[in-house]
């Protein structure tokens, strides 16, 4: 039998500061959006840029991480899945959403541009006070 695979990788910038909130089984979960653009000339040599804007959710820890952490603009890399699902609209129409489960996260850009103090310089075996250069979310730890 042939496996499958459901995996994203994402690199790009928030769109709007992480919003934080608990599902009834008492889980951290975490919403917002991610733009990634894509660069080209056309046929004329004009540059030309399209940007796709992603529904993120990150769960438990991670989803508190990125919620004290994470801010609009923060360019960040992210790995997961990708997740389908429909719900009713308070107008009763069936409505449907594409949303990447993110695992995996590492902020990238300087310290400064992450808005944290941008004194001292850490290497592999150090890492800055309270804030993870790159956090897993272990799967066990998900609600799903």
């Amino acid at each position: 039998m042939a496996r499958s695979v459901n995996k994203v990788v994402l690199i790009g910038n928030l769109g709007k500061d992480p919003e934080l909130r608990y599902a009834p089984s008492g889980a951290a979960v975490v919403n917002f959006s991610l733009a990634t653009s894509e660069q080209w000339k056309d046929q004329e040599g004009n540059p030309q840029e399209k940007t796709s804007w992603h529904n993120i959710v990150m769960w438990g820890k991670l989803a508190e991480i990125a919620a004290e952490y994470l801010k609009k603009g923060n360019k960040i890399y992210i790995e997961g899945r990708i997740q389908y699902r429909d719900y009713e609209g308070k107008d009763g129409n069936k409505r449907y959403i594409t949303e990447i489960v993110a695992n995996d996260l590492v902020m990238l850009g300087s310290r400064q541009e992450r808005g944290e103090s941008a004194g001292g310089s850490f290497g592999k075996e150090e890492s800055a006070p309270g804030a993870p250069p790159s956090v897993s979310e272990e799967k066990d730890d998900l609600p799903f």
